[in-house]
């Protein structure tokens, strides 16, 4: 089980890590509670490091209770006004997509699976 993890870490205020370096497949070493920041706006950053022919899917989860999840509603930076709850692939460098308000998710966490050789650090942003 995930370590549950309170924004305002060590990093940034409102801000928190799901996972560093975290390789293989299965769900993001923390779970974030953005607890009283449920109706803010965020930004989700995955940095990736990748070997020969990586790949690795993204999927986004929300859950109000921490223990039913499901896709959460996200959009590129390029077109913030189209929203999708699709999973993604990954890419060399860092992805950023905006997890958008309105949704009934306070706990977040990221699902990795077949992943081929990417080594993943996501961070949880709100504003």
């Amino acid at each position: 089980m995930p370590t549950i993890t309170a924004l305002g870490g060590e990093r940034f205020p409102n801000s928190a890590r799901l996972s560093a370096a975290q390789a293989g497949d299965g769900v993001s070493t923390n779970i974030v509670d953005r607890g009283a920041a449920a109706e803010r706006p965020a930004l989700l950053t995955i940095a990736t490091t990748v070997g020969a022919d990586p790949a690795c899917t993204y999927a986004i989860e929300g859950s109000a209770n921490g223990v039913a999840w499901f896709p959460v509603l996200y959009a590129e930076t390029a077109t913030p006004e189209t929203g999708s709850v699709a999973t993604f692939f990954a890419v060399e460098g860092t992805a950023h997509k905006i997890l958008l308000p309105g949704q009934p998710w306070r706990y977040l966490r990221l699902v990795y699976s077949a992943n081929n050789n990417v080594t993943n650090t996501a961070d949880l942003h709100v504003f």
